[in-house]
């Protein structure tokens, strides 16, 4: 086992705490950076803040390898967060930053609302130096499986990605790529596109949610402004839900549908099928 000393940024979110958890199982040598250390228990956790670079050089310090899961403050993510993160692991000393970027996140053809701030992370990573893997991830299939129950209730799926497809992935497969590619060798100055080893629409979800629950729960696509509205129905904040309906125009026009197969190979397996995301969210 690797003796070099793992960092991971936003420890206690959905993607961080799975990727820790699979650190520690891997007996790796690993640092939680949190806001909260004391949440933390069984690894070493140090107190960090994107938005703050007070403590950042000093929570950095020991650190070889850093995977920077981007933020989830969109608007505040690269131009303040991000580039102090880069900035404080240079002069920290961290050799590696492994960093979550945005499937296709350079092509013309992505999700537009979210690109901007990746591409400008990607950008400040390459100019700083330090040896990076940028892991282009997809969207997490649990995007859509989380609105399951609403779905359920509403005896229809909503959405508004007309039959486009959509090649997912379950976040734990994304964050066990992280983990590999941290633990791994020969992945300096990589660019990867990760997506789901299949693609699929929202009609063949509805239908998988259907088969599963023995009710009949069609895929019904609507227009952008009424699907947001669908959202704030299912409790979602107005401006999130407005902003989720945003990123569906760009599903609709085929920004998630990828064959590469990178993803597969990291993982040393096929992702998983909508059957067991499905049954998963159930």
């Amino acid at each position: 086992m690797t003796t070099k000393t793992i960092a991971i940024t936003g420890a206690t979110g959905q993607f961080g705490a799975i990727a820790l958890n699979l650190l520690k199982a891997k007996n790796a040598n690993v640092i939680a950076l949190v806001r909260s250390p004391e949440k933390i228990s069984g690894v070493e956790a140090r107190k960090f803040d994107y938005s703050k670079t007070e403590g950042q050089v000093e929570a950095l310090q020991g650190v070889d390898t850093l995977i920077l899961v981007s933020s989830n403050e969109i608007g505040k993510r690269c131009f303040i967060q991000h580039n102090n993160v880069i900035g404080s692991a240079k002069k920290a000393g961290v050799k590696h930053i492994i960093y979550t970027s945005l499937l296709g996140a350079t092509n013309d053809n992505t999700v537009q609302c979210l690109a901007s701030e990746h591409v400008e992370t990607e950008a400040a990573l390459k100019a700083s130096g330090i040896t990076y893997t940028i892991l282009r991830n997809t969207w997490y299939t649990e995007n859509y499986t989380d609105l399951i129950p609403a779905s359920i209730a509403n005896n229809a799926f909503y959405g508004s990605a007309q039959n486009a497809r959509i090649a997912s992935a379950l976040r734990a497969e994304l964050a066990e790529a992280a983990v590999n590619v941290a633990l791994g060798e020969g992945h300096d100055n990589q660019t990867y596109e990760l997506s789901g080893s299949t693609s699929y629409t929202l009609a063949d979800l509805a239908a998988e949610i259907s088969k599963q629950t023995g009710k009949n729960i069609p895929y019904v696509d609507i227009p952008t402004t009424d699907y947001a509205n669908e959202l704030v129905k299912m409790g979602l904040p107005k401006e999130i839900a407005a902003f989720s309906a945003e990123c569906e125009i760009y599903v609709a026009n085929g920004a998630l549908f990828s064959e590469d197969k990178t993803l597969e190979k990291l993982l040393g397996r096929p992702t998983a099928g909508l059957d067991v995301a499905v049954k998963q969210a159930l």
